[in-house]
């Protein structure tokens, strides 16, 4: 007697992948889904040319983010971290709304993180809120108000990661509502 197992239920994803098209490391969209066709994903997307790939998979997070991250490396010669979530994930930072109206000129930026940040982190993060920089955190995600161009901001990606003792991501708020708009929950 054989037993007939039934198909892996697939979940779809949205990879954030940091410093992809920044700092001189450029990598065409193309290449990025040809990168994860080879990692035998499925249905792969890119959503603008900022590192952002959405695919479907059976497997969990824990063990797509290491496949995604190898399989880089060899492609590209670099470590790229990748942050996965979920359309339900990504509605609810899209839906979050910490700070309410924004400045004139001002920008929300969500930061993606690998693990919920531990308290010290969290008072670490707030003591860095300025006149024109605040900050919020919610699970996973850390959120920016920044009233001027991020540019002219004595805050980066580089002062949050030492601060949060971990790896983080950003996208302009605008970028996740509408990967939230065009992959909704299912």
């Amino acid at each position: 007697m054989t037993v007939r197992r039934g198909a892996v239920k697939k979940h779809r994803y949205v990879a954030f992948l940091r410093a992809i098209n920044v700092g001189g490391r450029v990598v065409k969209m193309a290449a990025l889904k040809t990168i994860f066709e080879s990692l035998k994903l499925a249905e792969v997307e890119t959503f603008i040319a900022s590192g952002n790939v959405i695919f479907m998979s059976g497997a969990e997070p824990a063990r797509l983010e290491p496949l995604i991250e190898g399989g880089l490396q060899r492609a590209l010669g670099y470590p790229v971290l990748t942050f996965l979530r979920t359309p339900e994930q990504i509605a609810a930072v899209a839906e979050h709304d910490p700070f309410g109206p924004l400045p004139p000129g001002g920008r929300m930026y969500v930061g993606f993180l690998r693990e919920r940040p531990s308290r010290s982190a969290s008072r670490k993060v707030d003591a860095l809120t300025t006149p024109t920089d605040a900050f919020a955190l919610l699970g996973r995600e850390l959120y920016w108000m920044c009233a001027t161009p991020s540019l002219e901001s004595i805050i980066s990606g580089t002062i949050l990661e030492k601060v949060l003792g971990q790896a983080v991501t950003l996208r302009n708020a605008n970028t996740v509502r509408r990967l939230a708009a065009k992959y909704p929950c299912t």
